[in-house]
Order: C-alpha cells, then sequence, then structure tokens
C-alpha cells in the first residue's frame, strides 16, 4: 500500500520504518529539513534499538523515502497518517496547532479520497475537528474518511512492540475505513480492536494514566514498606502473580517520567475539567510523583547528614533504559535538587551524554560508571541499564570515598552489595 507518514518524530519514524518493513512504500514528511536531510543520508535523529537497521534497509530497498512536502506525499499516498507533536501547554491542553496545520495542508493537496489515519496522542473530539478542518479547504467535494489510531509503543522496545502488539486499537466511521485498516495491519498476528473514533481516542489518555497509576500506587506502598520492614519488590511479587492486577508496573523507584506519562496524565485530567468531572485520582498520582523524588532525596540527605560540598556519582541520565530521551527524566530533577543543596555531580549515562550536555549544567560528564563513581560520597543509581547490573562493586569499593549505594531503581540484591563492604539503601526495601 501506498502510505505517507506526516511527522518524522518518533513515533512517525518507528511507525514509517515498521510499515516499510511489511512491505508497504511509505514516504516520512517533516518539515524540518535539516532533519529530512539527515534521515536521507542515514542519519537517525534519535535512539531506539533495531531503528537505524530498519531504516537504512528500507530505504536502501526504496520502500522507505523521506520529503519536506505534504502536497507530494498527499498526492502519491492512500493512506495518510498524522504523528506530529502535541506538546504540552502551559495549562496542561495538549497543543493541537500541528494537527490542525498538517489537515489544512492535507485537504489543499487531495485530488481524490483518502484515509487520513490520526496517530499522534489527541483529547477525545480531536478527529471531529480535523474532519471540520478538512471539509473547510477542500477545494472540490472529495470523499475521505477519518480514522483514530493510537499508538502503544515504548521507548526502547518499540519496534518489537509495532510487530508484536496486544492490540491494535482503531476507531472508524465507515465500511470502507474499516477494510482498509484491517487490511493494513493483517500481516500482524494480535486483535484489531474496531470502536467508534471517540473510544479509540479515550483508549490512548486512559491506559497512560492507569499505568502512571500503577507506579504511584507501588511507589506509595515502598513507603508503607520502609516503615515496616517489607520489601517492596516481594509485595509487588505477589501482588502481580494476581492475573487481575499483572506484575507489570508494579516497581517501585524513583518516579515516572519520559513524553507520555506526564503529559498525557495533564491532557487527560484536562480533558475531564472541560467535559465537567474532577479527576481527583489523577492529581493523586500526579502529586506522588513528585513526591516520590523528593522521598529519594531525604534518603540520600539522611544517609551523608550533609550533602553540601559531597560528590554524588548519578548512574543513568534517561528517564527509562535503552533511550537516548531526557524529558521529564526523574534522574534530571534529583541531579537538579542535589545541585541547589550544594553537591557536586559526576554523571554517566550509556546513550543520553550527548544531550545531557545541551541541558545539565555545572556537573561533571564521565566516560564510564567507574569514573564517575571515583571519589565519591554517594552512588545513586537513578536508571537501569543493563551494563550497570553488572557492576563490580568490588573495584567500586576501592575507588569511592564512602561506599553508599542509594539504588533508585531496586535493581540490585542488597545482600550482595553489604557483602562487598557498600552501605545499601533501596526504595521500600524494609530492614535494608
Amino acid at each position: 500500500m501506498n502510505i505517507s507518514i506526516i511527522g518524522s518524530g518518533y513515533v512517525g519514524l518507528v511507525t514509517g520504518a515498521c510499515l516499510a518493513e511489511l512491505g508497504n512504500k511509505v514516504t516520512c514528511v517533516d518539515n524540518d529539513v535539516k532533519k529530512i536531510s539527515n534521515l536521507k543520508e542515514g542519519l537517525i535523529p534519535i535512539y531506539e534499538p533495531g531503528l537505524d537497521e530498519l531504516i537504512k534497509r528500507n530505504a536502501k530497498n526504496k520502500r522507505l523515502t523521506f520529503i519536506t512536502s505534504i502536497k507530494e506525499a498527499v498526492k502519491t499516498s492512500e493512506i495518510i497518517f498524522i504523528a506530529v507533536g502535541t506538546p504540552p501547554l502551559e495549562n496542561g491542553e495538549a497543543d493541537l496547532t500541528g494537527i490542525e496545520n498538517v489537515a489544512r495542508n492535507i485537504a489543499l493537496s487531495m485530488d481524490g479520497y483518502r484515509l487520513i489515519v490520526e496517530k499522534s496522542t489527541v483529547p477525545v473530539a480531536t478527529c471531529n475537528w480535523i474532519k471540520k478542518t478538512l471539509s473547510t479547504y477542500l477545494k472540490k467535494n472529495i470523499k475521505f474518511d477519518i480514522v483514530s489510531n493510537p499508538e502503544f509503543l515504548r521507548e526502547g522496545s518499540a519496534i518489537y512492540d509495532f510487530t508484536h502488539p496486544d492490540r491494535i486499537v482503531v476507531g472508524v466511521e465507515s465500511i470502507k475505513a474499516r477494510q482498509i485498516m484491517l487490511k493494513l495491519y493483517s500481516y500482524l498476528n494480535c486483535p484489531i480492536i474496531f470502536t467508534n473514533i471517540q473510544s479509540a481516542e479515550l483508549i490512548k489518555h486512559a491506559s497512560n494514566a492507569f499505568l502512571a497509576t500503577k507506579i504511584s500506587f507501588i511507589n506509595s506502598v515502598s513507603r508503607i514498606c520502609d516503615l515496616t520492614g517489607a520489601d517492596v519488590k516481594e509485595v509487588a511479587q505477589g501482588m502481580g502473580l494476581d492475573n487481575r492486577i499483572g506484575k507489570y508496573f508494579l516497581h517501585a523507584g524513583i518516579g515516572y517520567g519520559g513524553s507520555c506519562f506526564p503529559k498525557d496524565l495533564e491532557a487527560f485530567m484536562n480533558i475531564s475539567e472541560k467535559l465537567g468531572y474532577d479527576f481527583e485520582i489523577l492529581k493523586a498520582v500526579r502529586e506522588t510523583n513528585e513526591k516520590q523524588k523528593l522521598y529519594v532525596l531525604q534518603k540520600i540527605k539522611d544517609a551523608l547528614w550533609i550533602i553540601k560540598d559531597k560528590t554524588i556519582a548519578v548512574l543513568g541520565l534517561t528517564f527509562k533504559p535503552n533511550t537516548d530521551d531526557l524529558r521529564n527524566s526523574p534522574s534530571i530533577d534529583l541531579i537538579n535538587l542535589l545541585k541547589a543543596e550544594g553537591a557536586k555531580i559526576k554523571v554517566y549515562d550509556p546513550k543520553a551524554m550527548t544531550n545531557a550536555k545541551n541541558i545539565l549544567k555545572g556537573v561533571t560528564f564521565c566516560q564510564d560508571a567507574y569514573k564517575a563513581s571515583k571519589g565519591a560520597d554517594c552512588i545513586l543509581l537513578a536508571t537501569e541499564w543493563g551494563e550497570f547490573k553488572e557492576l563490580d562493586f568490588s573495584k567500586l569499593k576501592k575507588i569511592v570515598r564512602r561506599p553508599l549505594l542509594v539504588d533508585g531503581r531496586n535493581i540490585y540484591n542488597p545482600k550482595l552489595i553489604k557483602d562487598a563492604g557498600f552501605t545499601y539503601i533501596g526504595v521500600g526495601r524494609g530492614n535494608e
């Protein structure tokens, strides 16, 4: 099938590359001339495992091309995905300026039937506005269909998530649109859920809000564990084996971050408020997440007494492993809190050092975890990168000033760390 993806950010690139891998002819569009030029040369603007190879292979086989012209893409495509950013405004609403601009340009370029697929995360009823915009700017009485097809891609495993999805959600209004989408996704072995458009739009926000709720819940449980001597990992395991609850997203730590959960939570609360409903649970979720960072900060203060002039090695800067994304990263927030207390910060991350240098000032960037830890009064594990699970703590013991580990993601066995001569502090690990 001939497909265009308007917006070559994270969602657009992954979606485009994966659809091309399925045998479709895909054109990725972006108004960032430099980004498109780099993509044509094989320079990928984000780190996502396997994406570089996928893009280069499909570009070489001429199934994937990159252009800046929406008009050109619309002329040659039967399906048009809208995958532009919807950043949050100051009041928590999603900024839909990009969506409107793209819809207008699609309308001005259409010469026949097109299926327009809204892929960006948007508030419920956005597709109604896209339809109105298209109808307003169409030069002729051209028929079209609008579909809501939310993405559920996790950074760090996005290609797997696309090719092995739990489900595909498609909001449609016509039999024709349903048939086209069924054909498009027929190669993926998973349930395809067809709903009305409003339900599809709501499913994405509701899903992310619920996952954020699970994280804040287990972080709250971790506080009770610290007060009672229980181990949150054991509690989470016992909870997660209940099929009604499930084991995923029951990992206590320094809180959630990234581009999706915080933004989608705010947007969902804003949507609810506009509809006249006060979504109080989500307000508590947000508050708990912010307090969790302060809770970990207090653990460091309690262990060091005075933070000023102490050297703290922070291992991991991204909000999760296998990405270079620093947006809303709890690690960055903790670094800024520690700096405000007068700490000297040394940092290392396997993939985000270049990005971090643009946003972190007054810290020492190190080549690896050992150089970051040398002379440190405290090691803070902030992101659970695989390489950190393989650290040699007997080696670290010889180079730190003080053998203190704050395990912000609970990835280590407390006994093994103690046996290596370290003081171990986890999150909700009880009598550590």
